[in-house]
């Protein structure tokens, strides 16, 4: 059985477009990025979280 792991994200706005991170439930971050816009940063975040959830690299 494998254990569940918690991950949370922040996405913010620069002067560049928009800036996002996930860390894992001891607040290291595991990916980070940025985006242009704030539904493409959205979508790298759900698909991190995606990714994580089932064990793979992002």
């Amino acid at each position: 059985m494998t254990e569940s792991r918690s991950f949370a994200y922040s996405l913010c706005q620069d002067e560049d477009g928009w800036r996002w991170c996930v860390y894992d439930e001891d607040g290291v971050t595991v990916a980070d990025g940025a985006n242009g816009s704030r539904d493409a940063a959205q979508a790298a975040v759900e698909l991190t979280l995606r990714q994580a959830g089932t064990g793979l690299a992002a």
